[in-house]
């Protein structure tokens, strides 16, 4: 049978997003669509990442270009799951304390000096729950 699919109210995508280890960033980079999988925690009302110096996404942080953040979990097997997607304007933090506060709260799942913090606005929430249907 033919998986298919529900909408999820904001607040239990948030709660699946929240639970997710890793995800993948969706931003643009020299005019073309780029996708980075990162690491993430929910703080403030805003998912935060970390980055090293000289990566393609602080350009579009600088700046605070919309981006989206997708997270998922999917069992091939069954056919079920559920994925969540976040856009919202990234933002380079730049104040020492929250800094030192989000990185305090984030360890890199990657190696390397991740200097630094970029976060990312909730401003549109949309996420699926997939599952078979039954009789």
């Amino acid at each position: 049978m033919a998986p298919i699919t529900e909408p999820l109210p904001r607040q239990e995508a948030l709660a699946l997003l929240k639970g997710a280890q890793i995800g993948r960033l969706v931003f643009s980079h020299q005019a073309l669509p780029a996708i980075r999988p990162v690491n993430h925690v929910l703080m403030d009302d805003r998912i935060i990442i970390r980055a090293h110096t000289g990566a393609a996404l602080l350009g579009p942080a600088r700046d605070g270009a919309v981006v989206a953040y997708e997270a998922d979990e999917l069992d091939n097997e069954r056919r079920t799951g559920w994925s969540v997607v976040v856009t919202g304007a990234a933002h380079l933090v730049t104040d020492p304390a929250l800094q030192s506060r989000y990185q305090a709260a984030l360890t890199p799942w990657i190696g390397g000096e991740m200097a630094h913090t970029v976060s990312i606005s909730l401003d549109l929430v949309t996420g699926y729950r997939i599952r078979t249907e039954t009789a």
